[in-house]
């Protein structure tokens, strides 16, 4: 029961009203559908009123028990469509090679034929599926951006980046377990400084995973949403070293950049990235704040690293202190 202030075609003026639950009948394409919906009256004569909400309120009740009788995907499982790949109205359009403005329609109430309604079945209860449609259909897409945004959000789903066996989340473990205060922010920053650093002296990457270009710096997003709770409080170490599978030269260069990066707060280490071309090519005609997911590849980080090692004349891995001491005297 609720009750609000409507117009009232008998009583000629605005009064309030009651919304019951009662057992309506509805038809469409000629069959008729038995569905639980609602019916206000208003308070003073007690005659049926119009009220948009319950209106509203009526119809999804009656397109729900359509789709229901018929198998056909719900409303709300076609809007998590969507939001759950990480991916727009349109560019879906365009990647299930359908017209541009298909899946608005769907998305706004319309009422898919069988045939698509399997189809977007098929793709909202397994990631599987739509990876492999995203593989087949990207070139339809208008937009790299979209593309690499909606791939980076089914790996996630299919266990592709949460893999424990990843050599991110092994060197994660690492950094947590030697550096007592590290926040979500400075964990982000050691990530890029070791992927860096260990690409300049051993001229491979250490983990295969991608950085954005964030305002606040380098951010690797499921590391983020990992540990996005934490927000500006210590991240709680959970792992013993002698259980990662890390090699020597690995926590050589893990060692060096938590002594000379891992002493600094995550806003020093953010400022620290604001002035490196790698970050900075990436948000190329961004403004100031504006929120980017540009790619930081890491053949960029890599390039700009082995220039750095140069330029520093580092011949070990201690000599990563040159550069952090370098970057501290410039802020």
């Amino acid at each position: 029961m609720e009750s609000q202030r409507v117009f009232c075609e008998e009583c000629r003026n605005d009064v309030n009203y009651v919304v019951e639950e009662t057992q309506m009948v509805g038809t469409i394409k000629g069959e008729t559908y038995e569905y639980m919906g609602k019916v206000a009256h208003c308070v003073d004569c007690q005659s049926e009123i119009y009220v948009s909400e319950v209106h509203d309120f009526n119809l999804k009740a009656l397109y729900d028990e359509y789709r229901k009788k018929n198998d056909i995907i719900s409303l709300e499982h076609i809007r998590e469509i969507c939001e759950k790949y990480a991916i727009g109205k349109r560019p879906l359009s365009l990647l299930l090679d359908w017209g541009e403005q298909t899946f608005s329609r769907y998305y706004e109430g319309d009422i898919p034929t069988k045939q698509y309604s399997n189809l977007l079945k098929e793709i909202y209860e397994d990631p599987h599926v739509y990876y492999e449609l995203l593989e087949k259909n990207k070139n339809n897409l208008t937009s790299v951006k979209a593309y690499q945004k909606s791939k980076l959000a089914v790996q996630q789903l299919i266990g592709q980046v949460e893999n424990e066996d990843k050599k991110i989340n092994h060197v994660i473990a690492y950094l947590l377990s030697k550096c007592e205060d590290i926040t979500p922010l400075a964990l982000q920053k050691l990530l890029y400084y070791v992927q860096g650093f260990y690409y300049a002296f051993y001229d491979r990457f250490l983990f295969n995973e991608d950085c954005q270009a964030w305002v606040h710096g380098p951010v690797y997003p499921e590391v983020y949403h990992r540990y996005k709770d934490y927000r500006f409080n210590p991240i709680k170490s959970n792992k013993e070293r002698d259980s990662l599978d890390l090699l020597v030269s690995e926590t050589v260069i893990l060692d060096s950049v938590v002594k000379y990066f891992g002493c600094y707060s995550g806003k020093i280490l953010e400022l620290f990235t604001h002035s490196e071309e790698p970050w900075l090519a990436a948000r190329s005609g961004c403004k100031m704040f504006e929120q980017s997911d540009e790619i930081i590849y890491k053949e960029d980080i890599g390039k700009y690293f082995q220039h750095i090692k140069s330029i520093y004349n580092m011949i070990n891995p201690s000599d990563i202190k040159l550069y952090a001491e370098s970057m501290f005297s410039r802020l």
